[in-house]
């Protein structure tokens, strides 16, 4: 089995494109996958996050649908042949521009759907006709309800990111559009991780599949360093500001557990003079590309985001990743440092763990298979004056409360020559107080009957309860006597 792309049997227009993008050698789980989808077999992929797993199943589906490629413009000639489907809305589009780049040279088509965007558009390149349709299952349950996607001819269906398909609730999407397939088709499943459920999925729609694990599931890659730093949440901030200019970081992902704290992150770090762009399931669409591609460009240094954008997003030379929370989910630290380190290159990957990560910290340590030691930053700068800190493993209600302007008084505080008025404290003389001996008396109840001067000494006047503005009625005479 070779390990370069140079002796593999690729039409030579792939071979170009491959060439230009700078492949050389393959990747373990490429080297083992290719050949056998260029086979036409069912394949079962399992490799660690940014190992290649993309080219590993586009290139030798482009190699197998050559065959169909055809200059005709009429759409009836370009039917889907090839379905590839992704959970997130990021790696379809990341995937659809690889596919672009492999397919330049050949008279193969492609395109990619997914939520958040207009489906007028989406629906033109459909109905031009593709070969290869990139997409997450919700927009495509639409465009086949909505008659714009026909399946009935697709012959390689690729179901990438498996795990995180089933975690986010797909299952049922999923076997409605395997339902539209047809039945004798190639099935590759590709994931960095394999649960029992995976496999039972592998099982119902995958036809004696060749299972291809190149690394321990769950293992993490030994080019990515990681260290786990202890840390207060007032001191997080601190902490990435240290590591970035020791290790001389320009660009990092850093990653945190909820919408509403990603948002508030990006607005501090802005703030405090970063380039910060925010990544989250609440931004739209649009604002979540254009975050993508100012990062990719370097427009941004540092990109906040959710775990939205923690699995299969591929940009290269990232150098470090934070995570600003520690996961709930420890299969989620394995997929969030797969952002650094990515085919071969080195990466840092940084978690701040404040006292109440303990249990997380142990649940990784438990997956991952490998003991995690928690170390202490010394900052050079002193935090500001305020409550003291919270120690490793103490809660904070066990902790006393200080008083508010506790270690605050300045020197010379008006306050202390009070205490003390015929003494000079540092120049500050007190103004005198004028103290009348009236209000020095003690209260003395009063020895006579006699009342107040502001109450009237004559009798009480009776008021009448009838207004003076109002007038008496006038006694008329009656027209007629009531009847007794």
């Amino acid at each position: 089995m070779t390990d370069s792309f140079s002796n593999l049997s690729l039409a030579p227009t792939l071979a170009r494109a491959v060439a230009e993008m700078g492949y050389e050698s393959m990747t373990p789980i490429q080297a083992q996958a290719i050949p056998v989808v260029l086979t036409g077999q069912d394949v079962m992929g399992a490799a660690q996050t940014g190992t290649g797993k993309t080219a590993a199943f586009s290139l030798p589906l482009l190699q197998r649908l050559l065959k169909h490629e055809n200059p005709s413009t009429s759409p009836a000639r370009h039917p889907v042949r090839a379905l590839v489907l992704l959970p997130t809305r990021e790696l379809a589009d990341q995937v659809a521009q690889q596919i672009k780049l492999y397919a330049k040279y050949t008279q193969l088509r492609s395109t990619v759907v997914f939520g958040g965007m207009d489906m007028k558009p989406q629906t033109l390149e459909l109905k031009r006709g593709v070969e290869v349709l990139v997409a997450t299952p919700g927009r495509l349950l639409d465009h086949i309800e909505a008659k714009n996607a026909v399946l009935n001819q697709v012959e390689y269906v690729v179901l990438d990111e498996a795990d995180r398909m089933l975690d986010i609730g797909f299952l049922p999407d999923l076997q409605r559009i395997l339902s539209f397939l047809p039945k004798q088709r190639t099935t590759l499943l590709f994931s960095a991780t394999f649960s029992p459920e995976i496999r039972r999925l592998a099982g119902s729609y995958l036809q004696n599949p060749v299972t291809i694990e190149v690394a321990r599931p769950n293992e993490t890659a030994s080019t990515v360093e990681q260290r786990f730093y202890a840390a207060q949440d007032d001191d997080k901030r601190r902490v990435i500001r240290k590591v970035l200019a020791d290790r001389g970081i320009k660009q990092a992902f850093i990653f945190v557990n909820s919408k509403l704290g990603c948002g508030r992150l990006a607005r501090s770090l802005e703030r405090e003079g970063l380039k910060t762009a925010a990544l989250h399931g609440d931004k739209s669409q649009d604002e979540r590309l254009k975050a993508l591609e100012a990062f990719k460009q370097g427009e941004v240094d540092l990109l906040v985001c959710t775990d939205v954008a923690a699995r299969g997003l591929d940009i290269k030379d990232v150098p470090a990743v934070f995570n600003f929370d520690v996961p709930y989910n420890a299969e989620d630290y394995v997929h969030r440092i797969g952002r650094t380190g990515r085919a071969g290159a080195s990466g840092l990957a940084v978690t701040l763990v404040s006292p109440s990560d303990t249990r997380l910290v142990a649940d990784i340590e438990k997956l991952i298979k490998k003991k995690l030691e928690v170390e202490t930053l010394q900052l050079e700068t002193a935090p500001a004056a305020g409550p003291a800190p919270e120690k490793w493993g103490e809660r904070a209600e066990d902790r006393p409360r200080a008083r508010a302007f506790e270690g605050r008084r300045r020197e010379h505080d008006p306050r202390d020559a009070l205490d003390t008025p015929n003494e000079r404290r540092g120049g500050f003389r007190p103004a005198p107080i004028n103290r009348d001996p009236f209000f020095q008396k003690p209260y003395e109840a009063p020895t006579s009957d006699t009342p107040p001067s502001w109450e009237p000494i004559g009798p009480k006047t009776v008021r009448s309860s009838i207004s003076a503005n109002i007038k008496p009625k006038r006694k008329v005479a009656a027209l007629f006597k009531s009847v007794e």
